[in-house]
């Protein structure tokens, strides 16, 4: 849905005014399993990204935290964790990312992922998987930052002894990525363009193909104003919160129980 909407010249059969027209329509008119494209790529680059994720925040956070507030927590660690560890989780995320919405797309040519992936690579060649990538950053890092300095805020109000619980884990989850999905929203809607090169949008453009952060903003303004730069916002907030708070209850859950096991191993000897 999110793609959808954040469609600069959408056909007129993809013009949506919501969240739930798009799912209605989508689903009457494409069936009822079209939302659920391109979750099976997805699903493939989630774990290697996620594991490449959460190890380097947790390493990171806590050998920044004793540098800059040893023994304690610190904001400015958390930040900077999620922003390095951002450069690896898109690295392994973005050609996923690229197939994914060009999937999405209305009228998508391609049926399947291996299709998609063949096309893309004979047409465009391997940079086409990674042309949002500098864009992905720059809008991931400020994301991060914000979605982990939220997150561990949030948990310093609601769990401040910092013990599971996974009602804390949801809910800090939840509003931590509520948050950075509105704030970021203008750089998504860029690089879905990138990741796209939306035929509508590219009539518009001399160049043929819309390259780089700068090109992307240009043509976003150009196509649809500023009012462009939050197409879908309210998907991408819908999005962002079971997403985030799944995330993190699943990785905080994990956490506990590898810590408990290594707690008992450590009591047994």
């Amino acid at each position: 849905l999110q793609t959808r909407m954040q469609s600069l010249r959408p056909e007129p059969a993809a013009r949506y005014r919501n969240v739930l027209e798009a799912l209605w329509r989508i689903a009457r008119t494409e069936g009822v399993w079209r939302p659920m494209r391109g979750l099976n790529i997805t699903a493939t680059g989630a774990g290697p990204a996620h594991a490449l994720y959460f190890a380097c925040y947790e390493k990171l956070k806590k050998t920044l935290s004793d540098v800059i507030h040893a023994g304690g927590n610190s904001h400015v660690a958390n930040g900077a964790a999620g922003c390095v560890a951002t450069l690896l989780h898109d690295a392994a995320m973005n050609p996923a990312e690229v197939v994914k919405q060009r999937m999405q797309m209305y009228n998508s040519p391609y049926q399947r992922v291996t299709d998609c992936v063949r096309t893309v690579w004979r047409n465009e060649g391997a940079g086409a998987f990674y042309r949002s990538y500098t864009t992905q950053l720059t809008m991931n890092i400020p994301f991060q930052a914000i979605h982990f300095m939220t997150y561990e805020f949030l948990q310093e109000q609601l769990n401040p002894h910092r013990q599971y619980n996974p009602g804390s884990h949801v809910v800090s989850g939840a509003c931590a990525g509520a948050v950075a999905a509105a704030a970021t929203t203008p750089l998504d809607v860029c690089k879905t363009l990138l990741n796209t090169q939306e035929s509508l949008a590219l009539s518009s453009n001399i160049s043929g193909h819309i390259t780089g952060m700068a090109n992307a903003f240009r043509t976003v303004y150009q196509v649809g104003g500023v009012t462009a730069y939050f197409r879908g916002v309210q998907a991408r907030v819908i999005y962002q919160m079971p997403s985030t708070a799944i995330a993190w209850s699943v990785y905080e859950f994990f956490k506990y129980i590898l810590t408990k096991r290594q707690e008992e191993r450590r009591a047994g000897k």
